[in-house]
């Protein structure tokens, strides 16, 4: 579906990518995981088009995105969607209008046919009956599913998530988690999931890149990654699934710590 060829982006006079090579194959979920400022929101941004490369090149599906209109070839060609890390929803629309914006602009759709379809988007994400309530009635959860059933009105073949489980509790972001995996097998979509969070990557992933500095430096499936011999990604592991008791004994409360 995509592959990235020794991409090389400068960003404020910063190297961020330096030589990204990435093959994602179609119909599979894989996760790019790395610190802040590594480069993983700005490949994102690559993907969409909103960034074009200093160097390098972008294949999908055969063809160099780089190299063409990318509004053009995106609409007529593949289409691509984004879960943002914030949602993004319009505050001044409700969740109806928010999730039915494309169709309203770019669809033949009669103003019933648009209804259903966002109806039918919204209970598919979990989202039943909520068209007319306005974002800031929801909870962090439920704007983040409503966002989703927006990306989803397009119908993608490539679906972008940017930091999904970002400021979510841990019970709503395994939620999003399960809606992800659930996604990508009922519409066989292609699906890049950039995160820091290793519990969101083990969960929904099929293969896990690792960025650092702007260069892929692991690529593995996600039942081997905990295995790679590269002393970075042994690091950035440990340090986002410490257990409980070992992150005490960091802060030096140790075995006596009693949870009230």
């Amino acid at each position: 579906m995509i592959e990235i060829k020794n991409l090389k982006k400068t960003l404020n006079n910063k190297l961020v990518l330096k030589d990204v090579n990435l093959f994602i194959p179609e119909k599979h979920t894989m996760v790019i995981v790395g610190r802040s400022g590594s480069g993983k929101s700005v490949l994102l941004k690559h993907l969409i088009g909103i960034h074009k490369p200093d160097s390098g090149t972008i294949l999908v599906r055969g063809v160099d995105i780089t190299k063409v209109d990318r509004l053009d070839f995106f609409k007529k060609n593949i289409k691509v969607a984004v879960l943002f890390q914030n949602s993004a929803l319009f505050d001044s629309m409700n969740i109806g209008d928010n999730v039915g914006f494309y169709l309203e602009r770019y669809s033949t759709l009669t103003e019933a046919e648009r209804a259903k379809v966002v109806a039918e988007k919204l209970d598919m994400v979990g989202l039943k009956g909520v068209e007319k309530l306005m974002p800031f009635e929801l909870s962090g959860g439920m704007q983040k599913r409503a966002a989703l059933a927006r990306s989803l009105v397009i119908e993608p073949d490539i679906m972008l998530y940017d930091e999904p489980t970002t400021g979510l509790d841990p019970i709503t972001a395994e939620d999003i988690n399960k809606l992800i995996v659930e996604l990508q097998h009922n519409l066989n979509i292609t699906s890049i999931v950039v995160t820091h969070d290793m519990f969101s990557a083990y969960h929904v992933g099929d293969r896990i890149a690792m960025l650092n500095e702007g260069v892929i430096i692991e690529n593995t499936p996600v039942e081997e990654f905990h295995l790679s011999s590269n002393s970075l990604v042994q690091k950035f592991i440990k340090n986002y699934n410490l257990p409980l008791s070992r992150q005490l004994e960091k802060k030096g409360q140790g075995a006596n710590y009693e949870p009230i």
